[in-house]
């Protein structure tokens, strides 16, 4: 079974080994902790165990013969358009997710096409949201950032609706395409800001509405659904516990896998002689045989799990020496593509490790994701990390006079004066990804 670390040279499916595998990547250590309860209770063939006693466990899995039946246990193509094996047994923990696969065998997609369709569902997050940009995923698959956009088109035509938006905004007009519902995307799709933050005045004298009729078309969007993907996507909102812990020791990084309160698994003895008998029915050999699979791979999962994470750290400290050396300010231009070349990993596999993860450290705890910014050209002609500008652009807001707010063109001619000569356009955006809200806003909350 591929261990998500080579690059694949040819598309192919994913056996459900690797999609499990998948799926353990990309959870943090509370939500890891959630699934290995969860299969605890409902597999048999795990059980809790001391750290002494893990060494019988590989011993315990090498004692499982499949000869009597080699081929009902070979993993399925569940990326098949052929009707799905009902019987895997990862089969709960992939519900919704699979269920969005199975959908994409409604489109006429090529094998390339399908493939990058399965890399978005498996890169939604918690809001049931694309949080990965498209142009990372177009990198992998060696295609134009257009063509993989009408991909992402058909993904957004799933139910869901609203699955697979790159924000709120596309996720309400994605489930607004009524023939009657033509003024309700107007007020989403030219009038977004001013709706979100009540200003409807301005909204009904340009879409000559009346207020009744802006009144009934507020009330609709409200019942639209802003998370598709909420509660059928493990939520990652909940008090944050570092998943990572480095410390400098002995003139090096020491990276621990924050994860030693979880319970160990191991395979039950009891049940594994009990498959071995002849005198079990053939449906229950079957029953026995995938969830000692099921047990298996997760054991398996979290391990890798634990390799990954180990090696994307290391790699990330190796990229930003100044900042890990204590200047915490200074962090180099990094995209998940740069480690994803050093480990000889796929984008999404770096991806997934740093996707709502926390590594505490000893100038404090940082989202493993903020380490990867893009890189942006300042005067001096060297390339500087956008989070630099970030950074300068929160201190000009936070320092600015409260009554007469910067614009974003201010903004941006600040910025040209130190150095960074950056479009109106893209100060908006970093603006707006920072959470201040507009001059005028500013200005009115201050009032």
């Amino acid at each position: 079974m591929s261990q998500l670390k080579q690059k694949q040279t040819q598309s192919q499916s994913l056996s459900p080994q690797q999609i499990l595998q998948t799926l353990v990547l990309q959870l943090n250590s509370n939500t890891l902790e959630q699934k290995v309860l969860d299969e605890l209770e409902s597999n048999p063939f795990l059980e809790s165990v001391d750290s002494n006693e893990d060494d019988q466990n590989e011993d315990l899995i090498s004692e499982v013969d499949y000869e009597d039946d080699p081929d009902e246990f070979e993993p399925a193509n569940i990326y098949s358009n052929q009707k799905i094996n009902e019987d895997i047994p990862i089969e709960e923990q992939l519900d919704f997710l699979q269920n969005l696969s199975n959908q994409l065998s409604e489109f006429n997609l090529s094998e390339k096409e399908k493939d990058i369709a399965e890399e978005i569902v498996w890169n939604l997050d918690e809001n049931g949201y694309l949080s990965l940009d498209i142009i990372l995923i177009a990198d992998r698959f060696n295609v134009t950032e257009n063509d993989a956009e009408k991909v992402l088109f058909k993904v957004q035509k799933l139910n869901p609706p609203g699955i697979g938006a790159r924000n709120l905004q596309e996720c309400l007009l994605l489930q607004l395409n009524k023939k009657n519902q033509e003024n309700h995307r107007k007020v989403i799709e030219l009038h977004f800001d001013k709706f979100v933050n009540h200003n409807y005045k301005p909204i009904v004298n340009a879409l000559g509405l009346k207020n009744k009729e802006l009144e009934n078309i507020i009330a609709d969007i409200k019942k639209l659904n802003p998370y598709p993907g909420e509660g059928k996507i493990k939520n990652s909102n909940d008090a944050i516990i570092p998943d990572l812990i480095i410390s400098f020791e002995k003139n090096e990084w020491k990276i621990t896998i924050n994860d030693s309160w979880i319970t160990d698994l191991s395979i039950n003895r009891d049940y594994l002689d009990m498959m071995g008998k002849d005198t079990i029915s053939k449906d229950t050999k079957l029953f026995l045989n995938q969830k000692f699979d099921s047990a298996n791979w997760l054991i398996k999962a979290i391990e890798q799990r634990h390799k990954t994470l180990t090696s994307v750290m290391n790699e990330i400290i190796k990229y930003q020496p100044n900042f890990f050396n204590g200047d915490i300010s200074s962090l180099k231009p990094m995209k998940l593509k740069d480690i994803a070349d050093k480990l000889n990993m796929d984008i999404s596999t770096i991806s997934r490790s740093t996707r709502n993860k926390y590594v505490d450290t000893p100038f404090g705890l940082f989202e493993l994701k903020s380490f990867f910014t893009k890189s942006y050209g300042s005067d001096g002609g060297e390339d500087v990390s956008t989070k630099v500008i970030k950074d300068l652009l929160k201190q000009l807001i936070k320092t600015e006079v409260k009554q007469k707010p910067l614009t974003d063109a201010n903004l941006a001619d600040e910025l040209k004066l130190k150095g960074y000569p950056i479009a109106r356009r893209t100060v908006t955006k970093y603006r707006e990804e920072l959470k201040f809200p507009s001059a005028r806003q500013r200005r009115q909350i201050t009032n």
